[in-house]
């Protein structure tokens, strides 16, 4: 495969999954600051350092006020990572692609620019914020229902698969992150309601909530939902299970193509991080410079792949 047509592939599955990180990312926060009447700006301040787009921010507005927040987030065309600069962004890699698409997957992709651009066409009223996130997270797994139902499991799917699960882990690791250095008002709130609370809120916004009390009869704590987003094998957003499915993904790339790069390593080492780990050394060691440590590998490993994949080529 051309590295260009990868490249696509890969840049369109990681967009549409930003999409869907970032609507609920602001689900969470908007739960969270109902929570904490006191300081909202605060907590919408963490929402846009969890998306990773705090100096960005900081660049167009002085205040973490909740419509700057949300418009920034959902709308503004000048940043790149809003909801619909990176749906039109797959959209257009989409296009690019569309050869290696089936029918489905280019329609799915084409409906959701549609759908997302009209839904966004003005700014988002506090009382539709629900339902617009909705259709965006909505959206977003059309486009993977149809890949999932209509493409061979081939190299195409592979680097479609590789994106999806590169974006879901770096998200996944930021949330937990800022949970601890931003959300959080103080160490003396560890462990109390308070605290809870948050780590419940966190649930929500990678959609484990529910998974999470089937896995844990519903006691809630800080370890235990820690170790859930990390360390569990079956949920689909926890970072060992991603880490998994990218270095399987990759896998088949070697197998298929019969070569074998440096971001084949780089992914092997990243799941032996963790495999065998448990969450109480790494509460030991320290949850900040361990998840510092994955969203800094994580990037490694996706430049790594699009040089050893030719994506620029």
């Amino acid at each position: 495969m051309l590295g260009r047509t990868a490249g696509g592939l890969y840049w369109m599955f990681r967009h549409l999954e930003r999409s869907e990180n970032t609507a609920r990312l602001i689900e969470a926060g908007m739960r969270i600051a109902l929570t904490r009447s006191d300081d909202v700006e605060k907590e919408w301040k963490s929402v846009v350092t969890t998306a990773g787009q705090k100096d960005a921010f900081l660049e167009r507005h002085d205040r973490f006020e909740q419509a700057n927040v949300i418009d920034f987030l959902l709308r503004d065309r000048t940043n790149p990572s809003s909801v619909r600069s990176v749906v039109e962004a797959a959209r257009s890699n989409a296009r690019e692609v569309r050869t290696a698409l089936t029918r489905e997957v280019w329609e799915a992709t084409n409906d959701t620019w549609l759908t997302v651009r009209d839904t966004l066409a003005r700014p988002v009223l506090d009382r539709e914020l629900p339902d617009v996130l909705g259709v965006i997270r909505r959206e977003s797994a059309l486009v993977r229902g149809a890949l999932h139902g209509t493409m061979l499991r081939n190299d195409i799917y592979n680097f479609a698969r590789i994106g999806t699960f590169m974006e879901r882990a770096d998200n996944t690791a930021r949330i937990l992150d800022v949970k601890y250095y931003v959300l959080l008002p103080s160490a003396s709130y560890v462990g109390t309601s308070l605290d809870n609370v948050q780590w419940e809120t966190i649930l929500r916004s990678v959609s484990a909530q529910r998974a999470y009390r089937w896995r844990s009869a519903g006691d809630a704590s800080a370890m235990g939902i820690a170790d859930f987003l990390i360390l569990d094998q079956q949920l689909p957003r926890s970072l060992v299970f991603c880490y998994r499915k990218i270095d399987e993904n990759l896998g088949y790339l070697a197998a298929d193509y019969g070569e074998h790069h440096r971001c084949h390593e780089l992914s092997h080492d990243l799941l032996l991080r963790l495999t065998g780990r448990d969450i109480g050394s790494i509460f030991e060691d320290g949850l900040h410079e361990f998840l510092g440590d994955c969203i800094k590998a994580t990037n490694t490993l996706g430049g790594a792949i699009e040089r050893d994949y030719r994506f620029t080529a």
